[in-house]
């Protein structure tokens, strides 16, 4: 059994690291412009974009600018976000159930959402939910930065993460169950399902800054995961800060994860799926798979994302809700799978 383990796991290691990132860059560019075409209202790309460049302000040139682009860029963003941060978060708990929501970040960003709707922000800018989510990320990220300077453990921090977490869950709630009004909630749990629908340039200007700090986080953390998968003590003797690697992860993933949760709400298990059926292509490496996983994670969502457009339901499934739909019977089975390697 664990030869034919380790054979299996050479075999996927065999893979040509470049030819797979240009694999999956490719396959995610062509989905961007799959989501660019797919819609709700015909449109002809050609003349669309032949419009978006002679300046004229035709109804094809409105529908690519206004609804199709900052869909299609916010799924590649948010996409790439969860898988890198999955991938990084899984490398530095050595545990493949760890997932981008594991450190609070996420459930402490829809609750700054949550506080922005009803402070009534959200009905003066476009962007007001998007920034309550980012101000509550941000103080999510503040009380794990004061633990891991205080010298928190990996568990400690992961323990913080999940109280944080607990504790904006039942705030929402609260804050739910307190509602005057049912179509309030109705809004906000529609947002709290997570979507890219209705999302402006505006949102991807706010989230992409931010963002690109967790990537080059998370991307440059790499070789540092490669060691601590070794161990933390073979990790200090090849000259790696432990402590330093678990401050940049969670620094990282607060970028990543609550700008994403931000612009787009919770998106679930696209950050824990995509590593699971990625990491045997990268011989098991958690460097190697950070980027991977990014590419990986931007074509489920776009690929779910058009899923949403395509199926014929109204009002229009919610994103949250498809990629649940695909990642719980996948836990399932990983689950099963564990089970028996260990029996």
């Amino acid at each position: 059994m664990t030869s034919r383990v380790a054979a299996t796991r050479l075999r996927a290691a065999d893979i040509p690291y470049p030819l797979l990132v240009g694999a999956l860059g490719a396959l995610s560019a062509i989905l961007f412009l799959v989501s660019l075409v797919v819609g709700y209202v015909p449109l002809d790309p050609v003349a669309a974009v032949s419009d978006i460049i002679a300046g004229r302000d035709s109804v094809g040139a409105l529908v690519m600018v206004e609804l199709r682009l900052p869909r299609a860029l916010l799924g590649l963003m948010v996409g790439f976000s969860l898988g890198a941060t999955g991938a990084a978060l899984q490398g530095l708990l050595r545990n493949p159930l760890a997932d981008p929501g594991v450190i609070g970040v996420s459930g402490a960003a829809a609750l700054g959402a949550v506080i922005a709707f009803y402070s009534g922000l959200a009905g003066f800018l476009s962007i007001g939910l998007a920034l309550g989510g980012l101000a509550g990320a941000g103080l999510a990220t503040a009380l794990l930065l004061l633990l891991a300077r205080q010298g928190a453990g990996t568990t400690a921090l992961i323990l913080s993460g999940v109280a944080i977490g607990s504790l904006a869950g039942a705030l929402t709630a609260l804050a739910l169950n307190l509602s005057p009004s049912p179509y309030a909630v109705m809004e906000v749990v529609f947002w709290l399902m997570g979507s890219l629908a209705d999302r402006s340039l505006d949102h991807v200007l706010l989230a992409a800054p931010l963002m690109a700090v967790g990537w080059i986080l998370l991307l440059g953390a790499g070789r540092a995961l490669d060691g601590l998968s070794l161990g933390e003590e073979t990790a200090r003797s090849l000259g790696f800060d432990v402590m330093r690697l678990r401050l940049r992860i969670v620094v990282a993933s607060a970028f990543a994860i609550g700008s994403a949760v931000a612009v787009a709400g919770a998106i679930g298990f696209v950050g824990l799926v995509v590593p699971h059926v990625l990491r045997p292509l990268v011989g098991h490496q958690p460097g190697p798979l950070v980027l991977v996983s990014g590419l990986g994670g931007a074509v489920l969502t776009l690929a779910a994302d058009i899923l949403v457009r395509v199926l014929p339901t109204h009002p229009e499934l919610k994103l949250g809700v498809v990629t649940a739909i695909i990642g719980a019977p996948f836990l399932f089975s990983l689950l099963w799978r564990m089970r028996r390697e260990m029996d």
